[in-house]
């Protein structure tokens, strides 16, 4: 399969584990906040009880694990497309 056809076939796949992601890393971001802060939710940017530092820093360690959990998927998913297919879908 071509690096163009690879593409295209794993294109659903990389869809659902987009989502997949997103998933798993608001479970994971909502017990290490919890942890972290002893809150339940994070804070949200127009609530204004919270101090700019506390939303900012929600908003990094969110994004931070959203990005390491699409990558760790993607990367998973991007294996097992290959043993598979025989083509890497990013090539």
């Amino acid at each position: 399969m071509s690096g163009k056809g690879a593409k295209l076939v794993y294109r659903p796949f990389g869809l659902g584990a987009g989502i997949l992601a997103g998933v798993i890393s608001g479970a994971v971001f909502k017990q290490v906040w919890k942890r972290v802060s002893g809150e339940e939710d994070a804070p949200d940017a127009l609530q204004s009880e919270y101090e700019m530092r506390e939303v900012v820093l929600a908003a990094a360690l969110q994004g931070a694990i959203f990005a390491a959990t699409k990558a760790a998927i993607d990367r998973a998913g991007a294996r097992g497309f290959t043993k598979l297919t025989g083509s890497w879908p990013g090539d």
